[in-house]
C-alpha cells in the first residue's frame, strides 16, 4: 500500500498568473519512478484539518525530474497556498505516483495520437506528449487545447518548444473561448459540433489510434461522443477528469444500499496485509467506514474522480454511486472506488492491497 513520502521543493515558477510548476526531489527516488499521465496525492494540515489534493505530473519520463502543475482554484486552500506561499526548500508529503491515464509505449510503433485538454487538464497530457514523442520516434501527436484566452494557456512556451523540436510530428490547435483568432473555427467552445468540424478540416480522425481527454466533465463527454461518432471505440479513448470540477462526494442514492442501512453490514477490510471485521451501514461508504475505525485507507478527492481509494470487492455486493476513474474492465474484475461504494449485502469483504 502506498504511503506518504517527503519531497523537497527544488524549484517553483509561474506558467501563467494563477498556476505554478513545482519541481520536487523525493526522499526515495525509486518510489517516484512514474509513468506518463500519472498524478501525486499531497497532504497538508490547514488549521488543524488534513487536506489531500491530487495534482498531475507534467514532466516526461526521460527528463530526469519530477514536476507537477498546480492551478489556483477559487476558495482552494491547497492550490492557493501552493501559488502564494510555497517556496524553494519547503518540504511536501505525497503518496507514490498513481493513475492509469496512459497506454504502454513501443519504440517501434508508428501511431497517431490525439489529445484534448481544457485549462489545467494539459498537465497530464503534457507528460504523455513529451514521453510519447521521445519513446516512439515514428509516432505523431495532435493536441487540441481549449482555454478562455491567450493569457490562460498553461505551458504555452513549452508547447511551442515541442513543436519546434518535433517538427512534423507534433501539432497544436489552440481553441480560445473569448479571444478571436484568424480562423473562426478556433474560437469558441470545444463541443461535439466543433469536434466534427475539426475532424472534417484539420484532423485525420480515421488514422487516430488513441485519444486522450482531460478537462471538465461536460467538455469531455461531448468530445467522447464526437470521437465515437467518427469511429473510435471506447478502448481507444482515455479519460482523466478534473478533481477540482467535483464539489465533493456524489449524493448517495436511496437505492439498493438502503437495504443494508437498517440492520447493518459485517465488513471485512484488508489493508496492508491485515484484515479487520467491522460493522457498517448502508449510509456510510467503505472508505469512511475504514477511516472511522482508525484504518489508514488511501484516499484523495473523495469525489470518485481519482482512483486513489480503489479496492477490490471479494465477497458481497456494494453500490458504487459515482465513477469517473475506473475503466470498465476494472469494474468487471470487481474493483470499486471505496469513497463512492456503499454496502448492499449483509456481508462485504474488500481488499485495498490488490
Amino acid at each position: 500500500m502506498a504511503r506518504f513520502h517527503k519531497l523537497t521543493v527544488t524549484d517553483i515558477h509561474k506558467t501563467i498568473r494563477d498556476a505554478v510548476v513545482v519541481t520536487l526531489k523525493p526522499d526515495d527516488p525509486a518510489a517516484f519512478d512514474f509513468t506518463q499521465g500519472q498524478y501525486l496525492t499531497f497532504r497538508r494540515d490547514f488549521d488543524g484539518q488534513e487536506l489531500r489534493r491530487s495534482y498531475s505530473i507534467c514532466a516526461g519520463r526521460d527528463e530526469g525530474i519530477l514536476q507537477v502543475g498546480i492551478k489556483r482554484v477559487e476558495d482552494g486552500a491547497f492550490s492557493t497556498w501552493a501559488n502564494e506561499d510555497l517556496k524553494t526548500g519547503d518540504t511536501l508529503e505525497a503518496m507514490e505516483p498513481m493513475g492509469s491515464f496512459f497506454i504502454p509505449l513501443e519504440p517501434g510503433a508508428n501511431r497517431h495520437y490525439l489529445g484534448f485538454a481544457g485549462g489545467s487538464g494539459i498537465t497530464p497530457v503534457l507528460s504523455i506528449i513529451k514521453t510519447t514523442l521521445a519513446a516512439e520516434p515514428a509516432s505523431q501527436f495532435t493536441l487540441v487545447y481549449a482555454n478562455k484566452a491567450v493569457n490562460t494557456i498553461m505551458f504555452r512556451e513549452e508547447l511551442e518548444d515541442l513543436k519546434n523540436r518535433y517538427m512534423g510530428r507534433f501539432n497544436v490547435i489552440h481553441i480560445l473561448e473569448s479571444d478571436a483568432q484568424e480562423i473562426d473555427l478556433f474560437t469558441g467552445l470545444v463541443d461535439e459540433e466543433k469536434c466534427a468540424q475539426l475532424f472534417k478540416h484539420w484532423i485525420d480522425i480515421q488514422h487516430v489510434d488513441t485519444a486522450f481527454i482531460c478537462g471538465p466533465e461536460p467538455m469531455m463527454l461531448g468530445i467522447a461522443r464526437a470521437l465515437r461518432d467518427h469511429g473510435l471505440d471506447d478502448s481507444r479513448i482515455k479519460f482523466e477528469l478534473f478533481a477540482s470540477a467535483q464539489p465533493g462526494r456524489a449524493p448517495k442514492k436511496a437505492g439498493k444500499a438502503a437495504k443494508a442501512g437498517n440492520k447493518g453490514t459485517e465488513a471485512v477490510i484488508t489493508l496492508d496485509g491485515a484484515s479487520r471485521t467491522v460493522s457498517m451501514n448502508g449510509q456510510t461508504s467503505i472508505l469512511d467506514t475504514a477511516l472511522e475505525n482508525q484504518m489508514d485507507a488511501p484516499y484523495a478527492c473523495k469525489a470518485g474522480v481519482c482512483s486513489t481509494c480503489r479496492c477490490k470487492v471479494l465477497e458481497g455486493e456494494v453500490d458504487m454511486v459515482a465513477n469517473h476513474a475506473l475503466e470498465d474492465y476494472e469494474v468487471e474484475q470487481g474493483y470499486v472506488l471505496s469513497c463512492q461504494s456503499f454496502a448492499v449485502s449483509d456481508k462485504v469483504t474488500v481488499d485495498f492491497d490488490q
